[in-house]
């Protein structure tokens, strides 16, 4: 799994982060989201998922 973000498209939301913290963080300045981690291990798949599927801007993007 590689995870991409779209940093233009994001708004900010934070709910990457809420559901993968160990993937996603925001920037402190204007919470835009930060990737951690492009490759993330097979146990935080489904929390990545997650993510991207909450995400309201559509700015996460996984390739299997």
């Amino acid at each position: 799994m590689k995870v991409v973000v779209d940093q233009e498209k994001c708004v900010a939301a934070g709910q990457c982060v809420a559901a993968a913290m160990d993937v996603f963080d925001q920037r402190d300045e204007d919470g835009i989201v930060v990737l951690l981690t492009e490759n993330p291990s097979p146990e935080l798949a489904d929390d990545v998922r997650n993510a991207a599927a909450v995400c309201p801007a559509l700015a996460i993007r996984i390739e299997e």
